[in-house]
């Protein structure tokens, strides 16, 4: 068994998906993708990651929901989650708030588009490498 790191990655945007996967690879991390709220939920369940890269606005279940749903389970509420959000502060017409985000049980807030490098910082900064 190997002594790596394991991220899930959630974002519904496969290309920046990938992005994000081959970057956090090269820093030695295991990377794992889902590309709704349900599904990663679902692999967090079967799999649990040591930290997860969670994008708010999604299909079937959005990052809010998956979060609050992880924080509110003892089996899962010690697993960092970076939330990712394109939600600017100033929008109002829509229900993801920068408010919300912030004020999610969420180890971190990531307004997109954020970069590899602020990602890989913050899953280092979360998990103390």
């Amino acid at each position: 068994m190997s002594g790596k790191k394991r991220i899930l990655v959630v974002d519904d945007e496969p290309d920046f998906s990938m992005i994000v996967k081959k970057n956090l690879e090269k820093e030695g991390f295991d990377v794992e993708l889902a590309y709704d709220g349900a599904e990663g939920l679902s692999k967090v369940k079967s799999n649990p990651p040591d930290a997860i890269v969670l994008d708010v606005m999604m299909p079937e279940m959005d990052g809010y929901k998956v979060c609050s749903t992880l924080k509110s389970d003892s089996k899962y509420s010690e697993i960092p989650i970076i939330l990712l959000t394109a939600v600017a502060s100033h929008v109002t017409s829509t229900r993801y708030s920068h408010y919300d985000g912030m004020s999610m049980e969420a180890d971190d807030y990531l307004p997109k588009p954020a970069s590899s490098e602020q990602i890989i910082e913050a899953v280092k900064r979360l998990l103390k490498l």
